[in-house]
């Protein structure tokens, strides 16, 4: 009796806390095998982070030839029309929490989300979107400087920022985790 090997899917990543933060919500698969690939990909620009996510997806599919699976993450401010978005690594870059927090200094609307789209692809078929959508609000940082604007998001019904929670609750609430959870549905009921 033979068993077909395991479908092994690449997740692009380069970043060691959003592929930890990634297989301790995905857990162990059935259906598959996830590693990661530090290929570094274009940072694409486009009208929403939907079409970025696909981009990203089209690009590491002609690298690999393989099924492979890109996140492309966004802190969105409501005052600000969602700006910065799917920037936002070049905003922390720069700015770091406290300067995200001093950009809604002069808006009395402090609300935000943080959305996550995972984009998995395969040779020759349709690129598939999963996406997480965590609403909050942005917050003088606080909490641990160890994983981007987690200090300066606090979401809805909490009185603590990402960074101040344990890894196990907001693996359990993040905008990473909704996508993830959908993606792994998907994963588990493909034939």
């Amino acid at each position: 009796m033979s068993s077909e090997p395991l479908k092994t899917i690449s997740f692009i990543t380069g970043n060691a806390n959003k592929l930890k933060e990634f297989n301790q919500i995905i857990g162990d698969l059935s259906s598959c095998k996830i590693d990661s690939k530090d290929i570094d990909l274009p940072e694409y620009q486009g009208e929403s982070a939907e079409e970025i996510a696909i981009e990203k997806c089209k690009t590491a599919l002609g690298i690999l030839n393989s099924p492979v699976l890109v996140e492309d993450t966004s802190l969105c401010f409501n005052a600000m029309h969602g700006l910065p978005g799917p920037y936002i690594k070049w905003f922390l870059k720069k700015l770091k929490p406290e300067g995200l927090h001093k950009m809604l200094a002069g808006f009395e609307d402090k609300s935000a989300f943080a959305q996550c789209i995972f984009a998995y692809g395969e040779p020759g078929k349709e690129i598939q979107l999963f996406v997480g959508k965590t609403n909050g609000k942005i917050v003088e940082p606080r909490g641990s400087r160890d994983f981007g604007w987690d200090p300066c998001f606090q979401p809805d019904n909490f009185e603590l920022t990402y960074a101040e929670m344990t890894k196990e609750l907001k693996n359990t609430i993040s905008h990473r985790y909704k996508a993830a959870d959908a993606l792994r549905n998907y994963l588990v009921n493909q034939k």
